[in-house]
């Protein structure tokens, strides 16, 4: 008789470190991208930092990326109004959320890519959040954040995990991956998993398949729509802080991530294995 292998049958997951559950300071989240998912997560950052604050938590500090401006298509789908047309979507969403929530994040007015001028200097966080709709863009941040984890190797301050927001029309995906390897504590009820995979290496395919339509930007509100839906982004953002508040509050992962389909109204979890 074949011998069973126990350690398979236990439930995979994944332990959060100290130093996102009981850190000295804020933890440093940098938020790439100021779109229509962008802008929704950052929202959902805000409000996440005001309630760890009120459980005695540091809270966040956050950093936000995007050289676009904000322009009439923008309106409506996109959380912008008249008056800061031609501002960059940053600047204009970090300042409305410090102005509302009484925190000091930053805007940085250029592309999280291999020509921004501050890499090696501030580019680092602990969670870095894409919100960005190109391959390449996803490729170039997963090159930067693995180079960054190498060279700060035993670094308290190291990178520890990339969030990646994508969508179509009406189907996206969230998914979370560690910036290498976590040390995970020794476990007799769980196989704990020290690695999530990128999702530069484990989607390649996924990635290039749903880059194939059409990227043009939009000169209306209505052609915007047509591209994709108005609710797709604030949908994802909302499942996917609900991902990053289990990130802080318990402690623990199952899931890492998952695949919204909006047109049927079905979610299917992606689970730690």
């Amino acid at each position: 008789m074949k011998k069973q292998n126990i350690n398979n049958d236990k439930t995979a997951v994944h332990i959060v470190g100290k130093e996102i559950l009981q850190p000295y300071n804020p933890v440093t989240i940098n938020l790439l991208g100021a779109g229509g998912t962008g802008g929704q997560v950052l929202t959902a950052l805000a409000r996440m930092n005001q309630a760890l604050i009120a459980l005695n938590h540091p809270g966040l500090m956050v950093r936000v990326f995007d050289d676009d401006t904000v322009n009439k298509a923008n309106l409506g789908r996109q959380l912008f109004t008249t008056a800061e047309l031609g501002l960059h979507k940053s600047v204009a969403l970090i300042n409305r959320i410090n102005r509302f929530f009484g925190t000091n994040w930053k805007a940085v007015a250029e592309k999280y890519n291999k020509t921004y001028s501050g890499i090696g200097d501030a580019s680092w966080a602990t969670i870095t959040i894409g919100c960005v709709d190109t391959v390449q863009s996803r490729q170039e941040i997963a090159q930067i954040l693995k180079r960054l984890n190498k060279n700060m190797s035993n670094n308290r301050s190291q990178p520890l995990y990339y969030m990646d927001f994508g969508n179509s029309k009406e189907t996206g995906q969230v998914i979370l991956s560690t910036i290498g390897k976590i040390k995970q504590p020794d476990s007799k009820q769980y196989r704990t998993i020290e690695q999530l995979p990128m999702i530069t290496d484990e989607f390649y395919e996924l990635l290039n398949a749903s880059e194939a339509g059409d990227n043009t930007p939009s000169c209306s509100l209505a052609e915007a729509l047509s591209k994709q839906d108005l609710f797709i982004n604030s949908a994802l953002a909302n499942i996917g802080a609900s991902l990053l508040w289990q990130l802080f509050r318990e402690g623990m992962l199952f899931n890492r991530g998952f695949f919204l389909n909006l047109k049927d109204f079905r979610t299917q979890p992606l689970k730690v294995a």
